[in-house]
């Protein structure tokens, strides 16, 4: 899935990881490097300290939440708005300040289309969709985190990646521990760029850089995004098509 969630702050293809043991202060040390390689990844690949404009908003917008209008039909089969309002499974990533999922739909197997389903978002969420499922979600990307930025008091790589799978389940495990940002899913991702901008990063190391209003279509693929702007988040709509791999 194309959350880019996580990605790391290095610029193109890491190296292999070091099979020489380390002494105690050298892997506190590396272990700290990939803590910061990440959450400056799952951020958005550095983040923005707070300001007191964006505490404002823990998305670190300054605009409102974006708000999600959902239809249905009455007992008498009028079409009806059932709700226009945030979505009641709003997420935020505590491990990293401002990376906020706004969990908008799901569905599982062929809808029924009654009109009368209630709300998939009141029983909670899933990082991913089965083999022909569907999930709409909004990820808000922090600004581009400064030189130095550090994670919260207590936070390490493991207890971030935990945060986020007890919060979406599941979308901790499709990170990779060596290569810090690039994941997989077994889904086909339509993302938009709603606002601001992002970088996707492919296994051949190739980047392109997506502006409000790009769009993507990520086929199952390995991949990593980055907010390049130091100023603004990047807010990006994606849905995701559960499949299977060939």
């Amino acid at each position: 899935m194309s959350l880019g969630s996580w990605w790391s702050s290095f610029h193109g293809r890491e190296k292999p990881r070091q099979t020489s043991a380390f002494s105690s202060k050298q892997r506190k040390g590396a272990d700290r490097r990939a803590l910061l390689q990440v959450f400056s990844a799952i951020a958005g690949s550095s983040v923005l300290a707070m300001s007191p404009k964006s505490a404002k908003a823990k998305d670190m917008s300054e605009l409102p939440p974006p708000k999600r209008a959902l239809t249905g039909r009455d007992e008498a089969g009028t079409s009806v708005f059932k709700s226009f309002d945030v979505t009641p499974k709003v997420v935020e990533i505590d491990a990293s300040p401002g990376l906020t999922f706004y969990e908008l739909y799901m569905t599982e197997g062929v809808p029924t289309l009654t009109g009368r389903e209630p709300d998939p978002m009141l029983a909670g969420t899933r990082a991913f969709p089965g083999p022909g499922g569907t999930m709409f979600r909004l990820i808000s990307y922090p600004p581009k985190r400064p030189e130095g930025w550090k994670p919260p008091p207590g936070v390490t790589l493991e207890s971030g990646l935990k945060e986020l799978s007890e919060k979406v389940p599941g979308m901790g495990d499709v990170f990779e521990r060596d290569t810090p940002g690039m994941h997989t899913s077994d889904t086909i991702d339509y993302g938009v760029v709603v606002r601001g901008e992002m970088t996707l990063e492919l296994d051949d190391g190739k980047i392109i850089r997506l502006r409000q209003g790009d769009c993507i279509v990520q086929n199952g693929t390995r991949h990593r995004w980055r907010n390049p702007l130091s100023d603004q988040p990047c807010l990006m709509a994606f849905i995701s098509v559960g499949g299977r791999r060939g």
